[in-house]
């Protein structure tokens, strides 16, 4: 690989099939028969992966006849997909994790029936060239190279072209082919989420904080150590004993083997932390939170949360006061402790991934794809996220185009 700028996660990529070239002119969109950019030949079909039900791996099916998007709003685009990555959330949506809440953010009104959301097509990462734009995006152009993180409401990118709002999109990093930039995105506004948007962190404060990342070993972790060193601070990591080197080479000031015996002994002997991020969840709240530095603003962000959970299992309504009512006691729990105690959730957000393309551009963030697979074997690369394997992400290229 190229001098850098290996990024590093645990989530694999997706290499898709050479497609054709798409010219551009103009075409009408929409009811009101409002002009758009759009393809000299009327394209209403292409080629994806898609499931028709949730269920196991054998949910998923190659077409060549998957509806073509359409922008719908003049903020969106239209990306033709280079590479598309993959991530544990797609094995679980593959299996309906979150059904609920997304089918609510699809269509709040209710409006659809049922199973409205198939066929799906999953991939939360993609990186592209933009072939249409709305008539209010000002920031891009057509034939402009970029990445995003896509929503998992919205349809995914193991497909030919995906459809996004310019607000969820930025400019790819020079630095990184199609395949490397395809591991970065969803991992990184992850991160950014909990950090920055929850944990209130920024290049500007986080100078000599502590912090502590809880399995530092996976996607959001070792993006996150990466861009916690970039900004100055020491971070302190938990993972297994065949990861230490691993997360050293990235930056990572000092590793605490969680296979070694019960991990918050050693953790406890250390000086307290400003922020934590946990990856991990379940037992960790019962002893995380007191390695926090008191009434000093510390807080504790994990990423492992009951919200889909309990709407998926309570229904839309209930599951979101079952939410309100848990988050509200185990803040108030440790508030009264004097830290904080958060949620951190994905943001799609094309501005942050404008700060990770400068830092991957400076040589700060780095990425690994370990694995590449082309489109015809996205159910191979499912199977290998599924069982959970890490210290880098498997790609699929559906077109090859850049320098990749």
């Amino acid at each position: 690989m190229c001098s850098v700028r290996h990024l590093v996660h645990s989530r694999w990529l997706i290499q898709l099939n050479k497609s054709r070239r798409v010219n551009t002119s103009l075409s009408w969109h929409g009811i009101q028969s409002r002009l758009f950019s759009t393809t000299k030949t009327c394209m209403t079909i292409m080629p994806a992966w898609v499931i028709d039900k949730y269920g196991s791996n054998d949910v998923l099916r190659f077409t060549k006849n998957a509806s073509f998007p359409v922008i719908n709003y003049p903020n969106e685009v239209i990306v033709k997909v280079y590479a598309a990555g993959l991530n544990p959330l797609d094995v679980s949506m593959r299996g309906g994790y979150g059904a609920a809440t997304m089918s609510m953010k699809r269509d709040p009104l209710n409006i659809k029936q049922s199973g409205s959301e198939f066929p799906l097509i999953l991939g939360r990462d993609v990186s592209g060239v933009i072939m249409e734009c709305g008539l209010d995006v000002k920031y891009f152009r057509e034939r402009d190279e970029v990445w995003a993180a896509i929503p998992p409401w919205k349809q995914g990118s193991l497909a030919e072209f995906v459809v996004l709002s310019a607000n969820e999109v930025s400019h790819k990093p020079k630095s990184l082919s199609h395949t490397e930039a395809a591991a970065i995105p969803y991992v990184a506004t992850t991160a950014w989420s909990a950090l920055v948007n929850t944990g209130g962190l920024s290049k500007d404060n986080c100078a000599k904080k502590r912090i502590l990342i809880l399995g530092g070993s996976g996607g959001v972790g070792t993006f996150a150590i990466q861009m916690l060193k970039a900004w100055g601070a020491h971070v302190t990591v938990t993972c297994s004993q065949n990861a230490e080197q691993f997360v050293k080479e990235l930056g990572a000031d000092h590793v605490v083997d969680y296979t070694a015996g019960p991990v918050e002994e050693p953790l406890s002997a250390l000086e307290k932390f400003d922020l934590i991020l946990d990856n991990i969840g379940g037992d960790t709240e019962r002893w995380a939170l007191s390695l926090l530095k008191p009434w000093s603003g510390a807080k504790y962000v994990t990423l492992i949360t009951s919200f889909l959970q309990n709407t998926d299992t309570l229904g839309i309504a209930d599951g979101m006061m079952q939410t309100a009512a848990t988050m509200a006691t185990k803040a108030l729990k440790h508030l009264v402790k004097g830290v904080h105690y958060r949620w951190g959730f994905f943001a799609p957000s094309g501005p942050a991934l404008d700060e990770v393309r400068e830092m991957v551009d400076a040589g700060q963030i780095r990425a690994v794809v370990e694995e590449t697979f082309s489109f015809s074997e996205v159910p191979q690369a499912l199977k290998k996220v599924e069982k959970g394997h890490a210290r880098g992400k498997t790609v699929v290229q559906i077109s090859r185009g850049g320098h990749d």
